[in-house]
């Protein structure tokens, strides 16, 4: 049987219509190349310019990291020590010794920690210790007073002692800056009281280091030592008081750093009490630091 014609014309057609398209897509194919080259090169120029502003913002990262690492890095270590023009040693000077203070590290996990109320309160209870007796913060408040003070910017003061609950004596240089911070102050002496020393940045310079006792050995000879109590029968008003004191020798202030209770030393030669109400120790401190500067023209 024959085909029809028309069968054949279609399939002609088909096969034209098939040819025709190969053609087109012949012509289309170096277009569509060129487009996709495009593309890519446009896709890589992009990468390139990411990649490029993603190596910037790591540099700007690392350059703002490594200040930061460096701003803590001096703040751990007591940071640079403030040069102060007006010390001089011939008159007469003040030295401030702590006692009693609350700084006890401890293995809380894995690490060791400053022991304090509000972190460990859980973990001292545990182990049969009251909360209220750890008070790290009362030693921060008062070396900040001290170090702080027109007294220590004048230079006249010699020294500064802190001994802790347990028996650990140290010596802060007048000239250290503590940090502002209670956390930074936290990693300062759980290093101090693990390395037993901290220095300078610029320089070897001791800044904090663990002394030996008793204390008595480290104070100025002939020297006057008055410790402060709320419960001592002598109620004295500070400004008229240190006018018979600190005029021609050195004159030790004792002050108890810790949250409730009284220093009972055998080194004080008087007991005395500035105010008829309980005060915290930075406030004892600045009392004592403003009698000092208006007695000595410290403005």
């Amino acid at each position: 049987m024959v085909r029809p014609y028309g069968i054949k014309v279609n399939k002609r057609k088909e096969r034209t219509e098939m040819y025709d398209k190969e053609e087109d897509e012949e012509e289309e194919q170096p277009k569509f190349e060129q487009k996709k080259k495009a593309g890519e090169s446009s896709k890589k120029a992009k990468k390139a310019n990411a990649s490029i502003a993603e190596e910037d913002n790591e540099e700007n990262e690392i350059t703002e990291e490594e200040e930061e690492e460096a701003a803590t890095a001096e703040d751990i270590v007591g940071g640079i020590p403030i040069v102060l023009k007006d010390r001089s040693t011939d008159k007469p000077g003040v030295v401030f010794v702590l006692e009693k203070a609350s700084l006890e590290v401890a293995k809380v996990g894995k690490t060791y920690q400053l022991l304090n109320s509000d972190d460990h309160a859980h973990f001292l209870m545990k182990n049969n210790r009251n909360p209220a007796d750890y008070r790290p913060d009362i030693t921060h408040q008062a070396l900040l007073m001290i170090l702080d003070s027109p007294v220590n910017k004048a230079g006249r003061l010699k020294a500064v002692y802190v001994r802790t609950e347990k028996g650990v004596l140290f010596e802060v240089k007048p000239h250290v800056r503590i940090p502002r911070t209670f956390k930074r102050f936290a990693g300062i002496m759980l290093q101090l009281l693990q390395k037993l020393s901290i220095t300078a940045v610029g320089n070897r310079e001791k800044l904090l280091r663990c002394i030996k006792n008793p204390v008595e050995i480290h104070l100025p000879v002939n020297s006057r030592k008055i410790g402060f109590s709320h419960s001592s029968e002598k109620l004295v008003n500070m400004q008229k008081h240190l006018t018979t004191v600190c005029n021609d020798t050195d004159t030790v202030f004792v002050v108890g750093a810790m949250a409730h209770g009284k220093i009972d030393c055998d080194y004080i030669d008087d007991f005395v009490s500035i105010s008829g109400y309980p005060l915290s120790a930075a406030y004892c401190i600045s009392r004592i630091c403003e009698a000092l500067s208006t007695n000595w023209n410290i403005i």
